[in-house]
């Protein structure tokens, strides 16, 4: 009886992490159309290359639910194909985008270019803050009652958005209450150390060279 139950307890907690796949992949669908819009009508250039990210996290996340979805059936088995391929596009998206960053931020210091607004920058950020921080711990809650530590590396690499988030944040505020056009190239400069890393981050893992996102406590190779 009690290994049904532990049984039952346990396919509860693996729906959940599922849903919790399927949740980041549509959020951050929406994110990603919302912020690309006001960032390309504001011309807030952090803006546009967080919705960009966004985007991507949404091919990360297609990744993310393969993945559930082959650790429920079977916890041995190694990554798939389309697994390696999610990640290889993952990675390669996020270089163009730090390639794309770099160029725009560049650009914008010689013009002295400055946005229109920053506030749809100020107000998503704060709004991604509490929902990817509200992520991290559900995901790390889930992956230590299931002992899975690719959920717990799953969990460390949203904490990336979190960090994302945080930059368009103290960009956009800035930026409102100063009015210095450079401090939105110095926050698109910010998404481009993180896009780069988790670029390489993407092709390490496809290639079975790491698991998370530097985090000391990964040690399990899937």
């Amino acid at each position: 009886m009690g290994t049904i139950n532990d049984q039952l307890f346990m396919n509860r907690y693996w729906a959940y992490a599922l849903w919790l796949a399927v949740f980041t992949i549509f959020y951050n669908l929406l994110e990603g159309l919302i912020s690309i819009s006001f960032g390309i009508s504001d011309e807030a250039l952090t803006l546009f290359g967080f919705g960009v990210d966004s985007f991507i996290e949404v091919i990360s996340g297609v990744g993310i639910f393969a993945m559930v979805l082959r650790i429920r059936q079977n916890p041995e088995t190694l990554r798939s194909q389309f697994e390696k391929g999610a990640l290889r596009i993952t990675g390669t998206s996020f270089y163009l985008l730090a390639v794309g960053l770099a160029a725009t931020a560049v650009h914008n210091l010689f013009t002295v270019h400055k946005p229109k607004t920053t506030l749809p920058g100020l107000i998503i950020s704060l709004i991604s803050i509490v929902i990817m921080w509200a992520l991290v711990a559900a995901k790390r809650k889930i992956g230590k009652t299931l002992n899975s530590q690719p959920i717990l590396s799953d969990a460390n690499c949203t904490m990336i958005c979190v960090y994302m988030s945080v930059i368009l944040l103290a960009s956009s505020l800035i930026y409102e209450l100063t009015g210095f056009g450079f401090v939105d190239s110095l926050g698109a400069i910010g998404l481009i150390y993180f896009s780069y890393n988790e670029g390489k981050e993407a092709f390490e893992k496809a290639a079975g060279m790491a698991d998370c996102c530097d985090d000391d406590i990964c040690e399990e190779r899937v």
